[in-house]
């Protein structure tokens, strides 16, 4: 929003409509010692392109901003279509909150019952709601739901699942009364496994992550066959949503519950947020989904018009039957989903998603390549994550490949789990071009010859 300064005269014009002789007089209340008495030491004015010229200037300088960047493990670097920053930034959305009143939000409901719609045709599900805060949480309140669904107190999390979005579950559920366990792991593929000895019918639901945290993809209509089979739900979490463009969805491959970071439909790497949290799941278990629901009407004449049906949080309802705190979510950022998948479309998504996975496994190939690194599951598949293994201490290697190269090489898994010191996390998107991946590799050779 641009500053539009007042001239001296329009300055003189205002004091005397309200009878003031001078603008100290607008601040008469305040005791006089305590009135700065010196002028600020502040340089002197800039032009609008002076200022922006020393802005520059200075960002120039973030050399962090401009380095190649192999960053995901739920955060990722995609790109974003300009039209995005023009749409969010109309008045129609700037003041937008909680549209109680559905004859004066029309144009709200409607942009959230075209991301929920979407959101049920990107994971294969019947019913999503208005969005969550994040990723984590979506996690953490599909728990719950399981729970109110099977009566069950008993979940279990896959070791694949993000360490993080396991802390966010733990802390939700500390208090509920929820028991949580852990599956298998199989070391030589990086897929989760069931056995009988884990799953019984004291279990509500079983979660896995796919691609998992290790970047590869699990096999989910097994993992839903065994999970049905001892009636529990199968809860699906997505931490990149951009490989729902080339994988077949959680819905198709018989996931009860599906959520997911959104971040990758178009919102920038905000230093951490704010990003967005998708929740979809079947229509049979609706009125136990958090948030809120919004859904098409018709008014007395006929016409089409949009209302929400299921809001089921404590300011609507008695507070022990409510399913979820929600109120104001990410409104805007769900705004930023739903332009970026309408504007993408259903090709836009799957040549994004086939980008990333094509220059996966380039970088995945040529770094398997160099003397003493390895993927320990190379033979699983995978999207545009894959866990690789160093010659030497993951992380200090990655510090020197960003100090000596200017290159962010990926996440060192020793920062959640201390056997793995010199296993590292990889990602390459759409975003990073060939002389990128090359300039990896190469950065990779020369500090482990």
């Amino acid at each position: 929003m641009r500053y539009i300064p007042n001239s001296p005269d329009e300055r003189a014009e205002m004091l005397r409509t309200v009878g003031l002789n001078a603008p100290e007089e607008l601040f008469s209340s305040i005791p006089a010692d305590i009135i700065l008495k010196r002028q600020l030491d502040l340089p002197a004015a800039l032009s609008e392109m002076e200022l922006l010229a020393r802005f520059e200037a200075i960002a120039a300088h973030n050399t962090a901003a401009r380095r190649p960047n192999f960053l995901g493990a739920g955060a990722y670097s995609h790109y974003s279509p300009t039209i995005i920053d023009s749409l969010i930034q109309r008045s129609e959305f700037f003041t937008a909150y909680t549209p109680y009143q559905p004859e004066v939000s029309q144009g709200t409901l409607q942009v959230i019952f075209e991301f929920q719609t979407m959101v049920c045709q990107l994971t294969g599900m019947e019913v999503a709601n208005a969005s969550m805060y994040d990723g984590s949480t979506s996690v953490a309140e599909a728990v719950l739901m399981a729970e109110r669904v099977t009566r069950r107190r008993k979940v279990i999390v896959s070791p694949a699942l993000h360490p993080e979005y396991l802390q966010v579950a733990q802390t939700y559920v500390s208090h509920a009364g929820i028991e949580l366990a852990q599956t298998g792991f199989d070391e030589q593929a990086g897929r989760t496994t069931l056995d009988d000895a884990t799953i019984d019918e004291q279990t509500a639901a079983v979660v896995v992550q796919s691609p998992n945290f290790y970047g590869c993809v699990e096999d989910l209509e097994s993992l839903a066959e065994r999970t049905h089979a001892a009636g529990a739900l199968l809860i699906v979490a997505v931490t990149e949503c951009a490989s729902l463009g080339l994988l077949r969805s959680p819905g198709a491959c018989g996931a009860d519950i599906v959520v997911a970071e959104g971040q990758s439909l178009g919102v920038p790497l905000g230093y951490g947020g704010p990003y967005l949290g998708l929740f979809a799941t079947r229509e049979k278990f609706a009125r136990q989904m958090p948030g809120r629901l919004v859904g098409v009407a018709a008014d007395k004449e006929g016409r089409r018009g949009f209302v929400l049906t299921l809001a089921t949080r404590e300011q609507h309802i008695r507070r022990e039957k409510a399913t979820s705190n929600i109120c104001t979510n990410e409104g805007l950022i769900a705004l930023i989903a739903t332009i970026y998948m309408t504007t993408m479309g259903r090709r836009g998504l799957q040549e994004v998603a086939m980008q990333c996975a094509q220059k996966a496994a380039y970088a995945a190939r040529r770094i398997a390549e160099l003397p003493g690194f390895s993927l320990p599951y190379a033979q699983t598949p995978r999207f545009n994550e894959f866990t690789v293994r160093a010659p030497v201490d993951a992380a200090e290697l990655l510090r020197r490949l960003a100090r000596e190269h200017n290159i962010t090489g990926g996440l060192a898994l020793s920062r959640y789990d201390p056997t793995r010191a010199n296993d590292f996390l990889a990602c390459v998107t759409e975003t990073n071009p060939r002389a990128e991946i090359d300039a990896l590799v190469a950065g990779l050779k020369a500090l482990t010859a």
